[in-house]
């Protein structure tokens, strides 16, 4: 099977505007909101380095300065926390900044996720490349983005992460119509459509946010016409690139069954909250004695 190209670098669009959020967006990111004692998005930029990706554009709009604070250096606290002696607190805040080379873009109109793509087209150049969005976090013991890397590597053309739900849930998700290939967890696409009706949904095979795409992506989103919601979807790019292999390649799917925390819903950041606390060494124990005991008290 041919080797392709080594993957480096990820893009992290960070420009919507939690409007889900608000009041607690109104003045702080999104991504910003924390997950126990780490921000959202410094989870996902963990998973890109995980799996090998250490160069990170994140693409921003308004508002998003904070983001771009946290990874970079913060001299008065690392000096405030050395001169306290405090070890612990001083390496948790230096770890943010040594994670990764971080580059960041303005998207300066709200397009949407396939416009948010298109703008990095200066920095990712000719080269293949992963797309992670914020809203979802995948747990550090199930790692879908190398899976993902691995089998771009190997097949080449785009990779996205699928992951089956209920019928009636599928119109919340794009949609992808699937074929089996030799390996179990991976299908090839041939069709996507996003947030179809249940009845028209080719599949329950619902799109993730996680993407490893061939550059030939750029050239499709600079003809894309806005779609759905009046924005440029990503979905439609990638359904033209599954419909003809010639342009950048065939499209796979890697059909995660792993641990993933949905932090883009209120109700399900509350719970992906609950579960990372629940299983931290530090405050897990402690945690879950006293949820127990809520519990009953409240049943």
């Amino acid at each position: 099977m041919t080797q392709h190209p080594r993957i480096s670098k990820a893009v992290i669009p960070a420009a919507g505007l939690g409007t889900r959020f608000l009041p607690a967006t109104k003045a702080t990111p999104k991504e910003m909101l924390p997950v126990v004692d780490k921000p959202a998005i410094q989870y996902v930029v963990e998973e890109a380095v995980a799996a090998g990706l250490d160069d990170v554009l994140m693409v921003t709009g308004r508002n998003k300065r904070p983001l771009e604070d946290h990874f970079d250096r913060n001299y008065e606290l690392e000096s405030a926390l050395q001169k306290k002696g405090d070890a612990d607190r001083l390496a948790k805040v230096q770890e943010s900044s040594d994670l990764a080379t971080m580059h960041y873009v303005r998207q300066g109109d709200p397009k949407g996720l396939g416009h948010a793509v298109l703008c990095a087209a200066p920095h990712v150049g000719d080269e293949p490349f992963a797309v992670l969005l914020g809203d979802d976090l995948i747990d550090p013991r199930d790692p879908l983005l190398q899976r993902m890397v691995e089998v771009q590597e190997q097949r080449g053309g785009s990779v996205i992460a699928l992951m089956e739900v209920a019928p009636e849930q599928i119109h919340l998700y794009g949609c992808a119509a699937v074929e089996t290939t030799e390996d179990s967890d991976v299908v090839q696409i041939s069709g996507l459509v996003e947030k179809p009706d249940p009845a028209d949904a080719p599949s329950n095979y619902a799109i993730i946010g996680r993407y490893v795409l061939d550059p030939h992506v750029f050239e499709i989103l600079r003809r894309t016409e806005p779609g759905r919601g009046g924005e440029i979807q990503l979905t439609d790019a990638l359904q033209q690139l599954a419909e003809d292999e010639k342009i950048g390649g065939p499209v796979h799917g890697v059909v995660f069954k792993g641990r993933r925390y949905d932090t883009g819903d209120r109700g399900d950041y509350l719970r992906a909250i609950v579960r990372l606390a629940c299983e931290r060494e530090d405050l897990g124990p402690d945690f879950r004695t006293w949820l127990r005991s809520y519990v009953a008290e409240e049943m």
